[in-house]
């Protein structure tokens, strides 16, 4: 009698348990799918600069072989994996909803922005020299910097990504996860000072330091707006504004 009476509390105990809730990257009930008219938003600007980019390939292609400048053709080439990595992201968003695509969208998204920030670094750093047209040496100290800068970068992510398991790339998880936007506030507020210093050095007296290059400081002004407005937007997702994530 004893032991039945035991059985039966015990079953008891069982059927009562809760069922947990599955959330996060293994499951799908925090996924966040943005839906087709987002994903066309991304989409179509990337395809329509690769097509741009292809139509005008044969031109550029002359002028670089013409030119003969290693520093061109190495931020030519740049510029093609860049947006081809861009392009592949920008088609692939449903990987974000999709169960079992967890490591492979982190991958793609860790080298899609490690690839569009050695784009910019490198950029900036190629335009900053007194000659960009030629010189193996400015090639290598430019690549050198921007490479430490990325390198840094992407090993940082990784282990916030693979060892803390922190979603830096999903817009899943919560507009108020604070490590995971804390940490694209900091990288915004980075480029955001990066760009703002470059502007205020070229307005004020020391202007002469940089080199006379106007449709660089236009270039420079547009990047300060848009990392401004990222940051802004990180902000508010932070907060719990989930206007912020588009």
């Amino acid at each position: 009698m004893p032991n039945n009476i035991h059985q039966i509390i015990t079953n008891s105990s069982i059927s009562q348990l809760p069922i947990p809730k599955i959330s996060g990257q293994d499951g799908q009930s925090d996924r966040l799918c943005h839906g087709v008219w987002y994903d066309a938003v991304m989409l179509v600007p990337a395809v329509l600069f690769v097509v741009y980019m292809a139509m005008n390939a044969k031109k550029n292609l002359e002028k670089l072989r013409n030119g003969r400048s290693y520093v061109m053709i190495s931020y030519y080439a740049i510029l093609w994996l860049a947006s081809g990595l861009n392009l592949a992201w920008c088609s692939l968003q449903s990987w974000q909803c999709a169960t079992g695509k967890e490591v492979v969208w982190n991958l793609l998204s860790l080298l899609t922005t490690s690839g569009l920030l050695c784009l910019e670094i490198s950029l900036v750093g190629f335009l900053l020299q007194e000659s960009y047209a030629s010189g193996l040496k400015a090639l290598a100290r430019t690549f050198t910097i921007s490479g430490i800068i990325v390198g840094v970068d992407m090993l940082l992510k990784a282990i916030y990504i693979f060892g803390f398991g922190v979603p830096l790339f999903f817009d899943d998880v919560g507009s108020t996860h604070w490590t995971k936007w804390g940490l694209w506030i900091i990288h915004k507020l980075l480029l955001t000072v990066v760009y703002g210093f470059i502007l205020f050095v070229h307005f004020s007296k020391w202007r002469e330091k940089l080199p006379p290059r106007p449709a660089f400081y236009n270039y420079v002004a547009i990047m300060f707006v848009v990392n401004a407005i990222a940051l802004f937007a990180c902000g508010l997702a932070a907060i719990g504004i989930g206007f912020g994530i588009w």
